[in-house]
């Protein structure tokens, strides 16, 4: 019998929970400074309106309709290959957790870093140690990486041992409240310094002429699927813990908003201190863990914002690292004979394998990056919102979508779902690759 949830609160601050993450205090951040600012935030919350709901929707109802992740969602739903397409996106949601988990290991030793030097006793490294070199091979890193990789496989599998209800649903409770306050906090001290009012402008206000471009859109709804973990996995998996009563649409509003909100506050905490203090929005990946650290030396008492800023990364980025697990190891019993606890540690050993590559440098994290965590994440959404559109009964679809009674509203959103949010993806996709890649 497969556990559902009991409780509305539980429910949203779970699903806010798998969202939020690196995607939206990391990746969001970074991206902005990437790709200009205001112009990037208004297309990236219109991709999460016109896309990432519908999409979230679709991937929850293949979940509930079918009980099953996506190794057996997509059979189920009738899509042809669907069994092979399954197991393809189990691979990937693999390879990519490992990815995850290992940078999380990054924030997990930046947060000790910075908690050693507030209380007088830094590390006998630099927290830059950690980081994987640009090119060529560093045993240190590669040390310090594996402990405290397999230190986040480990907190991982303690957690997803006792269960959806005691175990992801509890952390889900104390961790989403614990960021938004701890990115409250950092907004407050960030707007406090000289010259930060420049970067809220740049941030939310000032969209350059021309500064919408194909690449910023795909960009944006890259951005958009990343964070909201869709993918054609993390979110199945949830769907299939759905109550049948359970509403979608308002669940998916609400996920989106605390999704959006998060990014938008970690914004706010990050862009106005970097622009204060003047150093580049623009560097890249290297934003929060190159950059940042350098706001907190130069700011009173910054180790303590430091260690605040990390521990929350690390709590908001930790929930989506289990969420990811989760849809391993419901691949792994749905579809096999092993036991909930068998799954969850021969996954463990086969995530930690398969993040060593990626530890070694940036010439193989990147592209790492690049194929797992966007392209097969883009692709696994799409399918899914063809599954539901295309290889569901009519009735079924709407049934998942809105209940029995659909309003015209809802028939609308089916119709959109069938037609317009596949088109966009493709369109958008095309286009990019036609005036970037082409030329």
């Amino acid at each position: 019998m497969r556990e559902t949830f009991t409780t509305r609160i539980g429910l949203l601050l779970t699903m806010i929970g798998v969202a939020v993450g690196l995607g939206n205090v990391w990746r969001f951040p970074y991206m902005v400074g990437k790709f200009g600012g205001a112009a990037f935030v208004l297309v990236y919350c219109a991709a999460v309106l016109l896309v990432g709901v519908p999409a979230l929707m679709a991937e929850w109802s293949l979940g509930r309709h079918t009980r099953r992740g996506p190794v057996g969602a997509f059979a189920r739903a009738g899509m042809p290959g669907g069994k092979a397409l399954g197991w393809v996106f189990f691979f990937a949601v693999t390879a990519a957790t490992a990815y995850y988990t290992n940078a999380l290991g990054w924030v997990l030793f930046y947060a000790v870093a910075e908690g050693g030097r507030g209380l007088g006793t830094p590390l006998p490294w630099p927290a830059t140690a950690v980081l994987p070199p640009d090119a060529g091979f560093s045993g240190l890193s590669l040390l310090l990486q594996m402990v405290c990789t397999a230190s986040i496989i480990v907190a991982c599998a303690l957690v997803l041992l006792k269960g959806l209800r005691e175990g992801i649903v509890w952390a889900s409770r104390v961790l989403v409240p614990a960021l938004f306050i701890a990115l409250l906090i950092l907004i407050a001290r960030s707007l406090t310094l000289p010259g930060a009012w420049a970067g809220v402008e740049w941030f939310i206000l000032k969209i350059e002429p021309g500064s919408v471009t194909p690449t910023v859109l795909v960009a944006a709804l890259g951005q958009a699927v990343f964070s909201l973990s869709l993918g054609g996995s993390f979110m199945v998996v949830y769907g299939s813990y759905l109550d049948p009563a359970e509403r979608l649409r308002s669940s998916a509003l609400w996920t989106a908003a605390g999704d959006l909100g998060a990014g938008l506050l970690a914004g706010l905490a990050i862009l106005p201190a970097v622009f204060a203090l003047g150093l580049e929005p623009g560097s890249g990946p290297g934003l929060i863990f190159v950059t940042l650290p350098q706001v907190f030396a130069q700011i009173p008492a910054g180790s303590l914002f430091g260690l605040l800023f990390f521990l929350s990364l690390l709590g908001a980025a930790y929930l989506s690292d289990v969420a990811a697990f989760e849809v391993l190891v419901a691949g792994l019993t749905d579809n096999t004979g092993l036991s909930r606890r068998q799954a969850i540690w021969t996954l463990a050993g086969l995530v930690f394998l398969f993040a060593i590559p990626p530890m070694i440098n940036m010439e193989i994290f990147l592209p790492w990056d690049l194929a797992f965590g966007s392209g097969f994440q883009t692709l696994g959404s799409l399918l899914a919102v063809v599954a539901v559109g295309w290889c569901f009964r009519r009735g079924d679809a709407l049934r998942q979508l809105a209940g029995d009674s659909p309003s015209l509203a809802d028939r609308c959103l089916y119709q959109w779902l069938r037609f317009g949010v596949p088109a966009l993806i493709v369109a958008v996709g095309v286009w990019w690759f036609v005036t970037d890649v082409l030329p």
